[in-house]
């Protein structure tokens, strides 16, 4: 069983930046694709940013290209994602996925989710 914690969220106004952290633990020497996606009350969890095990590959979602960064310690299995210029529209539950490393995926695991506020 794989198990994700995030961390992180919290309330910022808008242009400020976060820094989200998740670590991933479960299967001994195993490395994962992840990422991250996000979830605003009533509507469906959707693709934020995702990197492949090696950090060779990154995917963004177009929303949040140029202001967000995804990296990862490959070693620790522990993914970031930087956040810059956040709108209130980023306003969400953010939520860290195995193993989506792009949109197209859909992911096996997520984590609790960590709520990230911004206001105008």
């Amino acid at each position: 069983q794989v198990k994700l914690v995030e961390s992180g969220g919290g309330s910022v106004k808008a242009g400020d930046s976060l820094r989200l952290s998740c670590v991933a633990s479960g299967r001994a020497g195993s490395r994962y694709n992840m990422g991250w996606f996000r979830q605003v009350p009533g509507n469906r969890r959707v693709f934020v940013a995702g990197i492949s095990w090696n950090g060779a590959n990154i995917d963004y979602a177009d929303s949040v290209k140029g202001r967000f960064i995804i990296s990862r310690d490959k070693e620790k299995n522990e993914v970031y994602l930087q956040m810059n210029s956040l709108q209130p529209e980023d306003t969400a539950v953010y939520y860290c996925q195995i193993p989506c490393a792009d949109r197209r995926c859909d992911p096996t695991y997520y984590g609790q989710g960590t709520l990230v506020s911004v206001s105008s």
